[in-house]
């Protein structure tokens, strides 16, 4: 690793298939970057790198966040639902189900 750059590792993950990859980036770089630098869209069908949210152990940060040296960016999935709405779902079934052990 020369004075100008930095290693990071890019992660990305399914249900059923998952990768990280180390890619050697060059200093000052963003999160963005390094995920585009890494080569990962080419390994994880439909992932577009410009709609998703990336992160940095576990923290979403901007994509033009600077990296440091050993960060570790992470490309988030979207959400299949909205977890408030699943709670007020499951609330409303229970709620349903105490009023009718009580009828």
């Amino acid at each position: 690793m020369s004075a100008q750059t930095i290693k990071v590792e890019v992660a990305y993950a399914l249900p059923q298939k998952q990768a990280i990859l180390e890619v050697e980036v060059p200093d000052g770089s963003s999160a963005l970057e390094a995920a585009r630098l890494s080569g990962i869209v080419d390994r994880f069908e439909g992932l577009d790198l410009d709609d998703a949210k990336l992160g940095i152990f576990g923290k979403v940060v901007s994509p033009a966040q600077v990296l440091s040296d050993g960060d570790r960016v992470e490309i988030y999935r979207p959400l299949v639902a909205d977890p408030k709405e699943v709670r007020k779902a499951r609330a409303a079934r229970a709620r349903e189900r105490r009023e009718q052990g009580e009828a």
